[in-house]
């Protein structure tokens, strides 16, 4: 008999009902954004009249979660970065030379005085007094190296060794290089991120392309200068010891030594040593405040290695001033008055409110590791994103309006109720979204009306069975049961491929493609369920009000 059981039923549209409500926001799209913009303002800086009106626009006991919309839909920029990787290989030997120095120093009876000379950016080179002792000299810097942490490195080491007569010659393997490379940009895919999630834009996209290139897309940000602009800074903060002051712009530093701009005091410059004493890649925390006159500065807390160097050398160089560069630029050199061992410390400056809270992100985000280029930039404004929408707008309606005309006059009465779950099943696509917080694009636009040809494919198969199992004299209520349950197979066998095909696409895909396979993903598996359980209820329940002798499919 045709039967499903009062639980069973109750599940079904309890579901369904649950996935239906939770896309009711979408239907409220400008409301439901200013809520929730509003609401998180409020959490971060307090509430005013404006906020709390805004806030109130939307029920509290109502989801609140929306389809975001990516850049091609809502406008914003695009960029494509690449990392000149190679700029980290002299940062990585320069903060090798302090080890290379004290090795080489316990054997200063074998090797003679050593001197740190200038050579390729790329290698650190050497010179020992006594040539001698090279193949000792050799032998100790060799013994520093470490293993190199990679999966196609494995064996290898991080350093290679040479000398050429009294020069020791320190560079990178080639392993190394090849490691150094993944995670610098890695390290700059996630401090991207990092920086454009401190300001709260929707929803974007940072892709790894290639060997060295970035992906960035921000919706909703204004052009690509904005975002050039907070993405683009190093924001490489270093600590150095300060040698001398000048107001000679080509006064020579001397070895090893820089000549950098003071940012506050125009026309004077610092003469610094060029190892830095700690960087910012160990602070842990930096935070806008206040110095004791009331002026806007940053707070700063390092680690416990950078906690450990910073305390150190402030006990060390009592009565020093201590220069604080950030970008190759001196925001402050004050002069150390006393021991500082906890590790953290205020940064002053002739900031702004807004140059400061600007500072604290950027240091809160972390230093990018090398450089980045703009190959390509893009400013997507709101006008082309609208456009978008519409032409999807129409594209879903043209394709629904004409699944439902074919539906009904293929199938009478049985296209209505298929034409009926098709409806549930749309919304249940959006109610899925919005609970994952998906981006929807163009292409996931695309999608969503592919899924909508797609989404009646189960029950035709499930309807023609019906017509089979008709005509052999079987009574309607056996015809439909024999009509789903010998259509199980097809419809589960047909949309695990697809499905199968959508989770690739995610995974080796980026950008347009991932969103594609999201809705694609979901259609199939909203499409499954509403003709597997949604459909089928329908004409059960219609079937046992109206017991008819009879069914046309």
């Amino acid at each position: 008999m045709l039967h499903i059981p009062f639980w069973k039923r109750l599940l079904i549209w309890g579901v369904t009902a649950v996935i239906l409500f939770m896309a009711v926001p979408n239907l409220f799209y400008g409301r439901v954004e200013l809520h929730n913009d509003a609401v998180k303002t409020i959490e971060a800086a307090g509430e005013t009249p404006e906020l709390a009106a805004d806030a109130a626009g939307w029920p509290g006991w109502m989801p609140s979660g929306l389809v975001n919309l990516g850049l091609d839909l809502r406008g914003g920029a695009y960029l494509l970065a690449d990392v000149q990787v190679a700029d980290v290989y002299a940062d990585r030997l320069d903060g090798m030379w302090p080890d290379v120095r004290d090795a080489l120093r316990e054997e200063r009876d074998t090797v003679g005085a050593i001197r740190r000379i200038d050579g390729p950016a790329d290698e650190l080179h050497v010179r020992i007094a006594n040539p001698d002792g090279m193949a000792r000299a050799l032998e100790v810097v060799r013994g520093l190296a470490r293993p190199t942490l990679s999966l196609t490195g494995v064996g290898s080491n991080d350093i290679e060794v040479a000398g050429q007569g009294d020069v020791l010659i320190v560079t990178l393997s080639e392993a190394e290089k090849r490691a150094t490379d993944d995670r610098t940009v890695q390290q700059s895919v996630e401090i991207v991120r990092r920086r454009v999630d401190e300001v709260g834009t929707r929803e974007p996209s940072i892709q790894r392309q290639g060997e060295s290139r970035i992906v960035i897309q921000v919706p909703g940000i204004g052009s690509a200068d904005e975002l050039k602009s907070l993405i683009g800074t190093t924001a490489k903060l270093t600590f150095h010891p300060v040698v001398s002051r000048t107001t000679d712009p080509d006064a020579d530093p001397g070895a090893r030594n820089l000549l950098l701009p003071s940012m506050d005091e125009e026309g004077v410059f610092y003469v610094v040593e060029q190892s830095h004493v700690v960087s910012g890649e160990e602070l842990t925390d930096a935070q806008p405040s206040f110095d004791q006159n009331g002026r806007p500065a940053v707070n700063f807390r390092f680690n416990p290695t950078g906690a450990r160097k910073f305390g150190d050398y402030t006990r060390d160089n009592i009565g020093s001033p201590f220069a604080i560069v950030l970008d190759n630029e001196v925001i402050s050199a004050p002069v150390i008055q006393d021991h500082i061992p906890g590790g953290s410390g205020i940064i002053t400056g002739n900031f702004t409110v807004e140059g400061s809270n600007e500072l604290a992100v950027l240091l809160r985000a972390g230093a990018l590791p090398a450089e980045m280029i703009f190959l390509q930039e893009r400013t997507i404004g709101p006008e082309l994103g609208q456009d978008s929408i519409e032409a999807g707008r129409i594209a879903t309606i043209v394709a629904f309006a004409a699944v439902l005309v074919f539906m009904f006059l293929s199938y009478g009465l049985f296209g209505i109720f298929a034409n009926i779950a098709l409806i549930i099943n749309v919304g249940l696509i959006f109610g899925l979204l919005s609970i994952i917080g998906a981006t929807l694009t163009l292409p996931g636009i695309a999608g969503i009306v592919l899924t909508v040809g797609m989404a009646v494919d189960a029950n035709v198969l499930v309807f023609e069975r019906i017509r089979e199992e008709l005509k052999t004299a079987r009574g309607p209520s056996r015809a439909i049961e024999l009509g789903y349950e010998k259509a199980l197979s097809a419809i589960i066998d047909a949309n695990i491929t697809t499905f199968i095909t959508a989770v690739i696409l995610f995974a080796l895909g980026s950008g347009p493609v991932r969103g594609f396979s999201v809705t694609l993903a979901l259609g199939i598996i909203t499409s499954v369920f509403t003709a597997i359980y949604v459909t089928r209820l329908i004409i059960v329940t219609w079937y046992d009000r109206r017991r008819p002798k009879t069914i046309e499919v």
